[in-house]
């Protein structure tokens, strides 16, 4: 097979679907959080916690759909404590998402080892498998690629629709905006900017959470350290390739699949004459160089960072 026929295989596009689906979830927390003004550093430690908490529930013997509720609300709990940091408080947003990474990081490695002290193979769970939805899996090509996925994929394209019709079509969504804008006009229209900000970083933190319970839930059957090698960063900056915009964070979520996907199947062709490293790295490269294109032109928060207090001026 060459090399660019690649592109044009239907598995490969499933695997790319599928690397993307934890960025999804990720990308839609950041850009709700930073929607509303917030900048949220802790997504690799919430990313973390998430994964570890959901396949936890899961292995003490709940089932999958409560994992997922058990890993969002672990990342609504490390959102509640940055926006509390970072909005009434208005202490660094920088210092504080460090902050929740570390933690979040950290505490979810304890909590393991304290609960699997004597384990040197990560405990197994059965984990969403992939559901066909009838008819439309049978379609030439877009079938397995699209329409072969785990419920969880399928959830995260449903979150995309939803935050997307939030944000535009709704009175919620407008003061959101607005928030992360010009939070003095919602202050003057009697909203709160404090309730709407934290809100935003809770709800934001807890899709977080669920990129990261997919890694562990979908993606693989179990837990272990570094699982989530930096897809908390990468979806930072996937919200800025997006403008912010929910549609866009698909687009970029996907590319950064494809580019993932792309790279193993690379290593099958090439890989005898380059480093593996050099694989590794090229997803990360791409979205670095996409990153700078469309940067400057970026529409972003005009309050992003800047910390508000009521009564100020």
């Amino acid at each position: 097979m060459e090399i660019l026929d690649i592109l044009l295989t239907a598995n490969f596009w499933e695997a790319a679907i599928r690397i993307a689906s934890p960025l999804i979830f990720g990308v839609l927390g950041a850009l709700i959080c930073e929607r509303a003004g917030v900048l949220n550093l802790g997504i690799e430690g919430i990313f973390t916690a998430g994964a570890m908490a959901g396949w936890m529930a899961v292995w003490l013997g709940v089932d999958l759909w409560t994992g997922v509720l058990v890993a969002a609300l672990t990342g609504a709990a490390f959102g509640f404590l940055h926006a509390m940091l970072t909005v009434p408080l208005g202490l660094s947003q920088h210092v504080s998402g460090i902050g929740v990474t570390l933690l979040a990081s950290s505490l979810s490695y304890f909590i393991y080892r304290t609960a699997l002290p004597n384990v040197s193979t990560p405990p197994r769970i059965e984990p969403f498998r992939p559901f066909e939805i009838p008819f439309l899996s049978d379609l030439p090509f877009i079938g397995s690629a699209l329409f072969s996925q785990t419920a969880f994929t399928y959830l995260a394209f449903i979150l995309v629709a939803v935050v997307a019709y939030v944000l535009y079509k709704t009175p919620l969504g407008l003061a959101l905006r607005a928030v992360g804008d010009n939070p003095d006009s919602v202050d003057a229209q009697g909203l709160s900017v404090y309730g709407l900000r934290i809100g935003a970083v809770v709800a934001g933190s807890a899709l977080m959470a669920m990129g990261g319970a997919f890694l562990t839930m979908s993606a693989f059957d179990a837990f272990f350290f570094g699982m989530v090698n930096g897809r908390g960063w990468i979806c930072i900056a996937l919200t800025v390739f997006a403008s912010w915009r929910p549609g866009k964070a698909l687009a970029g979520a996907l590319l950064f699949g494809a580019f993932d996907a792309f790279q193993v199947r690379l290593q099958t062709q090439v890989g005898a004459f380059l480093p593996s490293q050099v694989f590794l790295m090229l997803p990360y490269f791409f979205a670095i160089v996409a990153l700078v294109l469309v940067a400057r032109k970026a529409d972003y928060p005009r309050a992003l960072l800047v910390p508000w207090f009521k009564g100020a001026r």
